[in-house]
């Protein structure tokens, strides 16, 4: 599994996403706390995440304890495989969140456009199917 992003977990913990982002918080939280398996031994208890979530909430702009949680949940993920499948799904449902993480710069300059301009950010699957624009002696001004 890939380490849960520095910038999600900081961004999620500073209440980013609304609503939205608050739950998908709640759900890391809650998956944290679930008793720590190590293997198939079945003792539970307090695992790696836990003390770093609570941390990363009373700061949640810290960059350095954003990134202590992000090893501590890929270190519990690799020692207890219940977790990592867990925290894959949490991971996903995640990543769909939006965290204001990424920044959109639209410039246009110079020229005539013959073609529809799109501005903004995250536009999957889109396609645009329009005419070349006119070559320049195609133009009728003689040139």
């Amino acid at each position: 599994m890939d380490p849960v992003s520095v910038g999600l977990l900081a961004s999620l913990a500073g209440g980013a996403g609304g609503e939205v982002g608050r739950q998908v918080w709640a759900g890391l939280t809650t998956l944290v706390r679930r008793p720590f398996h190590r293997g198939d031994d079945g003792s539970g208890g307090p695992g790696p995440g836990e003390e770093e979530l609570v941390r990363l909430q009373q700061s949640p702009g810290d960059g350095t304890r954003a990134h202590a949680l992000s090893t501590a949940l890929a270190v519990r993920a690799a020692l207890d495989p219940d977790f990592a499948a867990a925290l894959a799904v949490w991971h996903e449902q995640a990543k769909l969140v939006r965290t204001g993480d990424g920044s959109v710069n639209n410039v246009i300059s110079g020229g005539s456009y013959y073609s529809p301009v799109l501005q903004g950010r995250d536009f999957p699957g889109t396609t645009f199917h329009s005419p070349a624009p006119p070559r320049p002696d195609q133009t009728g001004t003689g040139q």
